[in-house]
């Protein structure tokens, strides 16, 4: 079989990508029908793709269609520093979660995003609009407010150059506002989200830092009540950060 014609590579890419992008939370299985027409690719395109994909390792099939594959995990666990701040996160997260019965999370900073790398639940609150894996909105979470008001300036600039999405009526949509809330993080050295992100839901999260004061990432606890109950986890939530960026500096010394 003949190679396709080298300019044809990054469309091809992009299509298979856009297939890839298809895939949610609440649509984990797809079938080839449904891939199409979420993507936008023709039905023959979309089957072709799938077949190579499914080839690759990229996707699995199902009773109902396919879903996403093992190998796009094999591939994201290779992602070095996310990985690193993950495990030193890990064994802490869980004993902040013995301690306040709330859920943690763990997140970096991708583009103007954060990405969960770690969530460990609780069976009496539902926190729906987190997952391991999932994104988030930098500055309508307690993560992204820390992270942002640990990082740098021009990244701040960045996001705030782009209008502020508000996700829920309390969400901060004014650049002014929340210039003004990322220096109350840096002076309390801990983020509270409201009712910002989802109605009903509070995050209390500080950054993990690294020997410079610059964030490598947050952790935070999620419950279901008002700002002065919040403030009490912000001690417990601050120590285990700290105890994060500790436990990191060995191994950032030695990359």
């Amino acid at each position: 079989m003949d190679r396709p014609a080298l300019q044809d590579a990054p469309s091809a890419v992009k299509k298979a990508l856009g297939l890839l992008d298809a895939f949610t939370p609440d649509t984990p299985e797809l079938s080839i029908r449904e891939l199409a027409r979420r993507s936008g690719i023709a039905r023959s395109t979309t089957h072709r793709l799938v077949t190579e994909l499914l080839d690759w390792g990229a996707l699995e099939r199902t009773s109902r269609g396919v879903r996403l594959g093992m190998k796009l995990f094999e591939l994201g666990s290779l992602a070095p520093t996310p990985v690193t701040l993950r495990d030193a996160a890990v064994p802490f997260a869980h004993h902040l979660h013995e301690v306040t019965q709330l859920t943690v999370n763990v997140a970096i900073r991708s583009g103007s995003e954060i990405v969960y790398l770690e969530k460990i639940t609780t069976r009496t609150l539902r926190v729906p609009h987190s997952r391991q894996g999932g994104r988030g909105a930098l500055h309508a979470t307690g993560l992204g407010k820390a992270i942002l008001a640990f990082g740098p300036d021009e990244v701040v600039d960045e996001v705030l150059a782009a209008p502020l999405r508000a996700l829920t009526p309390k969400t901060i949509t004014e650049p002014a506002d929340f210039r003004r809330e990322l220096r109350r993080v840096r002076e309390q050295r801990v983020a509270y989200d409201v009712e910002e992100s989802r109605l009903g839901l509070f995050c209390v999260a500080a950054p993990i830092v690294d020997a410079r004061g610059r964030a490598l990432g947050a952790i935070s606890v999620t419950g279901a009540t008002a700002l002065d109950q919040a403030e009490r986890f912000a001690a417990a939530v601050s120590t285990t950060a700290l105890a994060v960026g500790g436990a990191l500096r060995p191994a950032i010394r030695r990359s």
